[in-house]
């Protein structure tokens, strides 16, 4: 007996930003206040929700960098960037491809290779990228695993990138971090000062709430369901979640999930089933938070302690709740976690 759920079914249950914000918070009459925009785009597998204060035109130019992104880094439409890639071994790539991949590869080589943008066969091996869900055998892994390091992708000059004959790179990891960049960069080129993106489950604000409060940014109760494990206070940051709830499917009573261990080609068993990394670069903190996941607390912990450019919120299997000190006071439990008290990791612990 097989159960799925994906990613886009629950969507809505990943993260919920609390976007309102209290009429004549800033002290402006009804002719003075901001309007809000906003809309709904369907784009890398994705429900992707963006909202701007005071500019409509800006939300257009949003919807169309979302889908010329997407056109760039998907791993299944032929005329992209990455596709051409893995088909070919071989492509000169857009500036925004190449410059992914770049960034990319450091957070690969930052994590010691437990973020690896290559592991595309083996997630593929187990159903997350075709629906057709089933657990590979070990003589399969083993073969595939053999094709997976991201040093293989090599980038050359004047865009173009080649990769060895059986190696598939795949920007999954770090293209919507990436995309929530690129609009922040965006909306500031605009003259916005005030927005809030929620690229499935991928939160990005750009300055405060127009009235001057911050933004609150729910995290997914990670047993699934509606409710919700605590709620994130921030400005004019990235709040990206993984969990073990999003993509999974359950088979002989046994649930695997979309992580990967990439030193064992399996559903990562790290004791963590929820890290929220919080920080100012969308990109770094999508590539994190898949990485954190997988490496599990010890390694994670000291990860955190070794880097001085992100906090985070970890959940472990147990339901204990670990918070970085510079999340302390702006995180707050909720639901069955509302009496929870989180533990402060700090730099200085031994």
């Amino acid at each position: 007996m097989k159960k799925i759920r994906s990613t886009f079914l629950i969507v809505q249950a990943i993260l919920l930003v609390f976007c309102c914000f209290l009429p004549g918070g800033c002290g402006r009459s009804e002719k003075e206040k901001i309007e809000k925009y906003s809309s709904v785009v369907f784009a890398m597998d994705t429900v992707m929700e963006i909202t701007v204060y005071g500019d409509e035109v800006s939300l257009k130019k949003a919807e169309n960098l979302i889908k010329d992104l997407e056109e760039k880094f998907s791993v299944t439409l032929e005329e992209s960037d990455i596709y051409r890639l893995n088909s070919e071994g071989s492509a000169s790539v857009s500036e925004d491809s190449y410059e992914l991949l770049n960034k990319g590869k450091e957070i690969c080589e930052r994590t010691g290779g437990v973020l690896d943008l290559t592991v595309y066969p083996i997630v593929r091996a187990w159903g997350f990228t075709t629906g057709e869900y089933r657990v590979p055998g070990e003589d399969e892994i083993g073969e595939l695993l053999k094709k997976v390091d991201y040093r293989q992708i090599t980038l050359g000059d004047e865009g173009l990138v080649t990769i060895p004959e059986g190696v598939m790179a795949d920007l999954g990891s770090v293209a919507k971090g990436y995309t929530g960049d690129r609009l922040m960069e965006l909306f500031r080129d605009c003259g916005i000062t005030s927005a809030l993106i929620n690229l499935g489950g991928n939160v990005q604000a750009l300055g405060t709430k127009p009235d001057g409060s911050l933004w609150k940014v729910a995290i997914a109760d990670p047993g699934g369901g509606e409710g919700y494990a605590g709620v994130v206070a921030m400005e004019g940051k990235a709040v990206i979640t993984s969990g073990a709830y999003e993509r999974f499917f359950e088979e002989n009573g046994h649930t695997y999930h979309h992580i990967i261990d990439t030193s064992t080609g399996c559903p990562a068993e790290s004791g963590f089933v929820s890290v929220t990394v919080i920080g100012e670069e969308g990109v770094l903190c999508d590539g994190l938070s898949t990485s954190l996941f997988a490496m599990g607390p010890e390694k994670a912990f000291e990860f955190w302690r070794e880097s001085n450019d992100f906090e985070a919120v970890f959940i472990t299997s147990d339901d204990r709740i670990f918070v970085t000190e510079g999340t302390e006071g702006s995180f707050t439990p909720l639901g069955r976690y509302k009496n929870v008290k989180p533990e402060v990791l700090r730099h200085d612990q031994n």
